[in-house]
This record gives C-alpha cells, sequence and structure tokens, in this order.
C-alpha cells in the first residue's frame, strides 16, 4: 500500500474526507442532500419531458429552461451521488482521474448555469420590455448560438484545470477534506508552488461569476422599470411576482458561490465545517430550486402536468 506522504506525479486514489468535524452526523445529513437530489432530478426530468412533448412551448424561454435543466442534471449528479456514497457507505477512496473528472464537471457547469441564469435574464428582459419582438429578437438560431457560447464558454477555461492538476506531484497527504473533488481542495495537495495555479483559477471564476452577475443585475433593473410602468396593477403584480422568484434562485446561486470564492481568497478563519457546507449548497440548492421556481410556477408547465395526471388517473 502506497503510504499517504510519498511523492507521486499521479496519485492512484484521493480520500475524501467529508464534512470536517461533522463525521458522526454525516448520515443525518445525507437525508436532507438525498431529498434535495430527487426532487432536482424528477423535477429537471419533467420540465424537459414537457417541453419536448408540447410544440406550444418551443419558445426562448422554454429552451433555454431546457438548457438550465440539463446544467442542473449534470451538476447534481456529478457529486451527490459519490456524496451519498461517503456519507452513508463511509467510501473515502476516489480514483485520481474520476476526482479529475468530478472536478472538470463541476467547475465547468457552474459556469454553465452562470450562463443560462444570464441567458433566462435577456429573455425575460425581452419578453417584458420589447413583448412585440420578443420571438423575432431571440429567433431559434440565436438562442442555439447563445447556448452554444456558454456551453463553449464553461469548456474553454475550465478544460485547464485537470490538466494543470495531472501534472503537479503530491506528496503532501492524499487527503482532501472536502466532500467533493474541488479544484482549490485538490491543488493545496500538491508539493510545489501552485500560485500561479491558483491565480488562474480565481481570475476566470471572478471574470465570469462577475461579468455575468453585473449583466443580470442590469437586465433586471430595466425589467422592474418596465414592470412598474405598466398601466394594469395586476399585470405588474403578475411580473412582479415571477421575476422576484427568479431573482431570489439567482441569488441564492450567486451569494452561496461568493461566499465559497471569497473564501478561498480571504476567508482563512472561516470553519472548514461552515466553508465546506456552503460549498455544498451552491451546487446542490439551485439545481433543487430552479424546477420549482421556473416550473412549478410556469403556468403552462403546470397546467400541462396537471393535465397529463387527470388522464393518467381517470
Amino acid at each position: 500500500m502506497t503510504p499517504l506522504n510519498t511523492s507521486l506525479p499521479c496519485p492512484v486514489t484521493f480520500l475524501l474526507m467529508g464534512i470536517p468535524g461533522l463525521e458522526h452526523l454525516h448520515v443525518w445529513i445525507g437525508i436532507p442532500f438525498c431529498s434535495m437530489y430527487v426532487v432536482a432530478v424528477v423535477g429537471n426530468m419533467t420540465i424537459l419531458a414537457v417541453v419536448k412533448a408540447e410544440r406550444s412551448l418551443h419558445e426562448p424561454m422554454f429552451l433555454f429552461l431546457c438548457m438550465l435543466s440539463v446544467t442542473d442534471l449534470v451538476l447534481s449528479t456529478s457529486t451527490l451521488p459519490r456524496m451519498l456514497y461517503l456519507f452513508w457507505l463511509r467510501a473515502h477512496d476516489i480514483a485520481f482521474d474520476a476526482c479529475l473528472a468530478q472536478m472538470f464537471f463541476i467547475h465547468s457547469f457552474t459556469a454553465m448555469e452562470s450562463g443560462f441564469f444570464l441567458a433566462t435574464a435577456i429573455d425575460r428582459y425581452v419578453a417584458i420590455c420589447h413583448p412585440l419582438r420578443h420571438t423575432t429578437i431571440l429567433t431559434h438560431a440565436r438562442i442555439t448560438k447563445m447556448g452554444a457560447s456558454v456551453v463553449l464558454r464553461g469548456v474553454t477555461f475550465f478544460s485547464p484545470h485537470p490538466i494543470l492538476l495531472r501534472q503537479l506531484p503530491y506528496c503532501r497527504t492524499r487527503i482532501i477534506a472536502h466532500t467533493y473533488c474541488e479544484f482549490m481542495a485538490v491543488v493545496k495537495l500538491a508539493c510545489v508552488d501552485t500560485g500561479s495555479t491558483k491565480r488562474y483559477s480565481l481570475s476566470v471564476a471572478s471574470v465570469i461569476g462577475s461579468c455575468d452577475g453585473f449583466f443580470i443585475t442590469v437586465s433586471y433593473v430595466l425589467i422592474l422599470r418596465a414592470i412598474f410602468r405598466l398601466p394594469s396593477r395586476e399585470a405588474s403584480l403578475k411580473a412582479l411576482g415571477t421575476c422576484g422568484s427568479h431573482v431570489c434562485v439567482i441569488l441564492v446561486f450567486y451569494s452561496t458561490a461568493v461566499f465559497t470564492f471569497l473564501t478561498h481568497r480571504f476567508g482563512h478563519n472561516v470553519a472548514p465545517q461552515i466553508h465546506i457546507f456552503i460549498a455544498n449548497m451552491y451546487l446542490l440548492v439551485p439545481p433543487f430550486l430552479n424546477p420549482i421556481v421556473y416550473g412549478i410556477r410556469t403556468k403552462k408547465i403546470r397546467d400541462h402536468v396537471l393535465s397529463c395526471l387527470r388522464v393518467k388517473v381517470s
């Protein structure tokens, strides 16, 4: 058996330790995490099935929602099953290549999630501020280009992560004090100076997050201005309620992501269990909330699901 402190260019396995200090609660923590994962999978799969089956839903909003649902499914599936395997079966070992693959999916699809939040914000802006030109501005060709750009950006900027880590020697330990293979948690195990590698990762994350966050904020400011100018109070309240729920989901995603980013950069005194718990939240909560907020609260999807349930019951 290879000693934990042996220097290896590519170690065979890493050891995920979960949430430090809360190991005795892992079984119980896994229960709400599993419940959120089930809701995320069922909800997002339902959205994809409904939009595919109903041609009237092949509109910009629902196409972007499908992209967001696929991202949520990949993001949650790349983390939750392995996390529950750790919590419930105490299986700490994870193969080096599997660790790198998980890391790539987590970081690249987190960037895609941010991009699709921006796409949905742009769609809402066009729908509310330019309703008569909505379908002419957001044509299927432009929607495809926007979706492809978001995917390409995530893959391009985060593909170097596993490549960079594969080239590093590891001599300190194979123990990752985390519930999944996060880039910063793994790079700390290298026994060489990784300052430039850390700066690249933090720079990419900060640029993507700040740019998306800025344009999302601008979009919703313009949306709110248009909403308050609507002549009908009922229409204003309806639009405000829809946009308000969207903003809440986006705030949950960005607030937890920013907390994790700032903890890596400045929060050396933050308790590890708090940092890791919040890091889990920004991967678990949005996939759990998105189908509820964007799906159940959307009348066309809700009505289609209810009509299908009535047919099956009868």
